[in-house]
């Protein structure tokens, strides 16, 4: 028996044996199969690729490689004067790099800079020929992810390089490809330590210092040579983002930063655990150079040249932002931008012609330092502490002729070019922007009667005045706060501020649509170079020219970049500025402006105080000019005789007055009444009672207080 077992057991694990072999052999088709099915969609995709985009990537190839074989080691450290003009052909400003005297050679970087640099940066910047490919295909992942929008990094040290020198920051994957190309060329023509030499002396670490010796000698006083590891980690942790890591705003972010630096310097071995606890331990203090002051105009047209010329090389600016998320991401990319055009203002050697009157601009200085010289408290660092800004604006052509953002003084360091820069409530000078024009464009007239009265929720007029039943340009005249506010809620928030949107003022947030909005009540407010425009586009009947004081710019070479053209669009209609105009001349003649009317010339113009009189603003125009005028503490603070109609108003008036020396009166254009005309029989008894009503509204008028609403 057992032997008809054992062939059996033997019979069955013959038959297994053979069933695990067919299996085997099957699946061994199978995967074969699988395999020559991948290998064919792969060889599918590579050639729909190359069709598809081919010749796209040769372009993107052969461009990049005409670039860097163009180049010498003269391209890393050139460095041309770029010629700032003013509108009569003065010279301005010479704005030229000083790469040559600050360029270090590769023997003359510190070992600390190089570990450092290469610790946070690029860690395997002397394995890889000019890119990373893991780095680059999880950024290629994210900017499909992100619809054709970077994100991500993955830019090797030879990649931003590249794209520093020779490409802009568009943030597309046509110029991320051609970044891509650009370092592989870089990677063949120059040496590993050529490459990081380059780039020690070009890359950006925020305050217009560009290179490591120009951010030592800025931020420290002194040459990289003298700096400690903790300075050096603390220069070194700037470039990865100088925004946000910026040492003289961000501070803690860039202390952040450089502990980071230090502890991967650590664990890379490049430091002792000695070194690491010290330069952790080490106190930061910055010694920022001096450096001299730039007038206003300098700095103001440097402003206006960089967006221009972002502009030109395709980046959208933008004022409207959907989420807080997609307005911090436009900022990113924004800064990016702008100090890249930034450093080559001091390294391509433009000339920049402005619309810059340069007598009109001492004129403007000197109004706002005579009439502010009544206060000299300054700061600990010598700085004034009442302060002013004004714009002026040429009507005929919408550009800036004059610019002030400060009262004129002798100090070190940064200006404040508060023209621009520094944004403050603006009171009632708001109200024709957002309330009265806007009403006006829907059938309002200045003969329509409204009603001031005090109601639950709304504001108070200054002085507790109210005066019932008035026409509405009486109200505009002495800035009547309800009637304004009751106004712009009929109006709603949505529809007023969107003219301030049109106008391109920068700091609207969703804070701001509110009624208070209508006495200018906003979260950051705006400034004068806005309300300069404007108030400008009423005068010029509703058509909006976007401020700049660019004229043209053309290369070294002499071609034209930028264009002597002008920005515009319509903003209120024709009929609507020109009844806003006649009621702000209502306010120069018996408003709250009419101390300050300019002799020989006709004038409109409006007040503006914020709460505790912390802001005084006057804004104002005749066919020739419109100028704007703000006052106040940078910190604000309560000033017990500042109002639109004080300080601001007669800088404003001596200003004007001045520049229109010599000029005819000229006439605003009137405005048409287009409301049906009714048969004035049928009427009589209406016209008396309204007859009456105007009395009675004009005697209460005369009980106002002269103040600033």
């Amino acid at each position: 028996m057992s032997g008809m077992e054992d062939n059996v057991n033997s019979h069955g694990e013959n038959i297994g044996r053979g069933i695990i072999r067919g299996i085997g052999h099957g699946v061994k088709r199978i995967i074969q199969l699988l395999f020559l099915l991948l290998l064919l969609a792969i060889v599918s995709l590579a050639i729909w690729f190359y069709v598809k985009y081919g010749k796209q990537l040769f372009a993107y190839q052969s461009r990049a490689n005409a670039l860097v074989e163009a180049s010498t080691e003269e391209t890393f450290r050139a460095s041309q004067t770029s010629l700032v003009y003013a509108a009569d052909g003065q010279l301005i400003s010479a704005l030229k790099g000083e790469k040559d005297v600050y360029y270090l050679s590769y023997d003359s970087i510190p070992e600390y800079v190089i570990d450092a640099v290469l610790s946070v940066e690029d860690r395997k910047f002397f394995e890889h020929d000019g890119i990373d490919l893991f780095a680059n295909i999880r950024a290629a992942i994210a900017l499909i992810e992100n619809e054709g929008e970077i994100h991500q990094g993955g830019s090797t040290i030879t990649q931003q390089l590249a794209r520093n020198v020779f490409l802009t920051n568009e943030v597309t994957w046509e110029r991320k490809i051609t970044e891509i190309f650009a370092a592989m060329a870089l990677e063949r023509k120059y040496n590993k330590k050529q490459i990081l030499e380059f780039y020690l002396n070009n890359i950006y670490f925020a305050n217009g210092y560009y290179g490591i010796q120009a951010a030592s000698k800025g931020y420290f006083g002194v040459s990289v040579k003298e700096l400690s590891l903790s300075q050096v980690a603390f220069l070194c942790a700037i470039p990865n983002d100088p925004t946000d890591y910026n040492p003289l705003t961000r501070f803690e972010s860039a202390l952040s930063r450089r502990d980071k630096v230090l502890l991967q310097m650590w664990e890379q071995e490049k430091i002792t655990d000695a070194e690491y606890q010290a330069a952790l331990k080490e106190k930061i203090v910055l010694q920022t150079s001096e450096t001299t002051v730039q007038n206003f105009a300098e700095s103001y047209t440097y402003f206006c040249a960089i967006r221009a010329l972002m502009e030109q090389q395709g980046f959208v600016l933008r004022n409207e932002f959907t989420d807080e998320a997609d307005k911090a991401n436009y900022e990113k990319q924004y800064y990016e931008a702008y100090y890249l055009i930034q450093k080559r203002l001091y390294t391509e050697g433009y000339r920049i012609y402005t619309s810059i009157d340069l007598k009109k601009q001492a004129q403007l200085q000197a109004a706002l330092d005579a009439e502010l010289a009544v206060n000299q408290e300054t700061d600990e660092g010598g700085t004034y502490l009442l302060q002013g800004s004004a714009v002026c604006i040429d009507n005929d052509t919408g550009r800036v002729v004059a610019v002030i953002g400060g009262r004129e003084q002798e100090i070190e360091g940064y200006t404040l070019n508060r023209a621009y820069q520094s944004f403050r409530q603006p009171g009632s000078s708001i109200k024709p922007l957002i309330v009265y024009t806007p009403m006006f464009e829907r059938g309002m007239y200045p003969d329509d009667i409204v009603v001031d009265e005090r109601f639950e929720g709304g504001p108070r007029n200054s002085g507790n005045v109210y005066s019932g039943e008035i026409p509405v340009s009486r109200a505009i005249a002495v800035s009547k706060n309800t009637v304004a506010w009751k106004l712009f809620d009929q109006l709603t928030p949505t529809v007023g501020l969107s003219y301030l949107l049109h106008m391109n003022f920068r700091k609207i947030v969703p804070t701001d649509y509110v009624p208070a909005a209508a006495l200018g009540g906003f979260t950051y407010g705006t400034n004068t170079v806005e309300m300069a425009s404007a108030y400008a586009t009423l005068e010029n009947d509703g058509v909006f020219y976007n401020p700049t004081c660019i004229v043209k710019i053309m290369d070294a070479e002499g071609n034209e970049i930028i264009g002597d053209r002008m920005e515009s669009k319509r903003v209120y209609s024709v009929n609507a500025a020109r009844i806003m105009t006649s009621c702000l001349q209502g306010v120069m003649e018996t408003g709250t402006g009419r101390k300050l009317t300019v002799k020989g010339q006709n004038t409109a113009g409006k007040t503006g105080t914020t709460n505790d009189q912390k802001d005084g603003w006057f804004v104002g125009y005749t066919k020739y000019y419109t100028t704007a005028v703000w006052v106040g503490f940078d910190m604000p603070r309560e000033m017990e005789d500042l109002m639109g109609n004080t300080y601001p108003g007669r800088i404003w008036q001596s200003f004007m007055t001045t520049i229109h020396e010599g000029l005819e009166a000229k006439e605003f254009e009137m405005y048409e009444d287009l409301r049906p005309k009714e048969d004035p029989g049928v009427l009589e008894e209406e016209d008396a009672e309204a007859e009456d009503s105007t009395a009675n509204a004009e005697n209460a008028e005369n009980s106002e207080e002269d103040t600033e609403e």
